[in-house]
């Protein structure tokens, strides 16, 4: 009921959007940012919670040419109908509505659906950072405005649109965009902010083996060094390292950027790379991985993290070296006794 007095309250906002017979009107990009901004009201990137109650009832009573829309829809047909809706377009199932989700539910038109529609979507955050690198073209860390109508660009072309993009409507998406996905207001977009604009499949450390209580096989530590050595060279590196750490930070920050990255991989290959080659290779790999199975990330901040990288690596360290000189003493001792008894002695 507090839903339905919360929606009394103003004019239903998606009605001016509806045609006399109640079917939507292609709505342009300038008119989905009013429609996003509107029903995102705490500004965190989804649509949740009674923002999508208010949202979804607004959508089934706007067909309606009365103004007692509300009072039309019983309960139990409004909650049948939101179950309908949410699976059809909750796509990863989070019971919330993202920004590309809304874009498929609503007839926004076709250049700038193509803007959030994955035919073939990034398989790996590697593969993001690669792109991320490819329109990052002065190395600031950061897209900004010239490197995102490139990207757009580079988007509308992957999607075949048919219909000719012109300068201004190049410049209206970049704009939408980045007042969409801008959340800082920086007037760019940062690594984490660039990474709700295009997505990827999976964040391989979500998989149940990083969340369980059995800890890792030797299986499991030889599967995910394979995800992210994707050239097979056995070793993580470059786009493939800065993925992973992607993928790490993401786990435990909403808001990363490029200097975070940078500097968790300085802090990483500095207490982790033993070899001091500039790469991770498998052994490297399995000691952070056990390392994080002993301690769960869930309620780590990025600077935590940092510090928990240092101590951590600190720790494995001075492990690894005790081991060494116990070993080394242990051959030194085995020698001695084999040249003593090979003497008599």
């Amino acid at each position: 009921m507090a839903s339905n007095d919360r929606v009394n309250r103003s004019a239903n906002f998606l009605k001016q959007f509806r045609d006399g017979a109640g079917q939507f009107k292609k709505i342009t990009a300038n008119q989905f940012m009013d429609v996003w901004n509107h029903y995102d009201q705490n500004g965190n990137g989804y649509i949740e919670g009674t923002e999508l109650e208010d949202f979804l009832r607004e959508l089934v009573t706007s067909v309606l040419k009365t103004d007692d829309g509300n009072e039309a829809v019983s309960e139990t047909a409004f909650n049948d109908a939101k179950e309908l809706f949410m699976d059809a377009f909750d796509v990863n199932l989070d019971g919330k509505i993202d920004i590309s989700e809304l874009t498929e539910l609503l007839p926004v038109e076709e250049n700038f659906l193509l803007l959030f529609r994955r035919d073939h979507p990034l398989d790996s955050s590697v593969e993001f950072m690669q792109t991320w690198k490819a329109f990052d073209c002065d190395h600031s860390g950061y897209i900004e405005a010239d490197e995102l109508k490139k990207f757009l660009r580079h988007l509308l072309q992957q999607g075949n649109s048919e219909n000719v993009v012109t300068e201004d409507e190049l410049i209206t998406y970049a704009d939408t965009i980045l007042k969409l996905f801008d959340r800082n207001n920086d007037g760019k977009l940062q690594l984490s902010e660039m990474s709700k604009l295009l997505p990827v499949k999976e964040n391989f450390l979500c998989r149940p083996i990083f969340k369980g209580d059995k800890g890792f096989t030797k299986d499991d530590l030889d599967h995910v060094f394979a995800l992210y050595d994707r050239d097979k060279n056995g070793s993580i590196e470059n786009e493939e390292l800065h993925g992973f750490l992607k993928d790490l930070m993401e786990l435990i920050e909403e808001d990363y950027s490029s200097e975070d990255l940078e500097e968790s991989k300085r802090i990483l290959l500095q207490q982790c790379d033993l070899n001091r080659d500039g790469k991770i290779n498998k052994d490297e790999l399995t000691m952070l991985l056990m390392s994080y199975d002993q301690m769960r990330m869930n309620s780590l901040s990025l600077q935590k993290l940092k510090l928990w990288m240092m101590r951590k690596y600190y720790n494995i360290k001075f492990e690894i070296l005790k081991l060494a000189a116990f070993l080394t003493q242990n051959k030194k001792r085995n020698n001695e006794n084999h040249f003593g008894s090979n003497f008599g002695q």
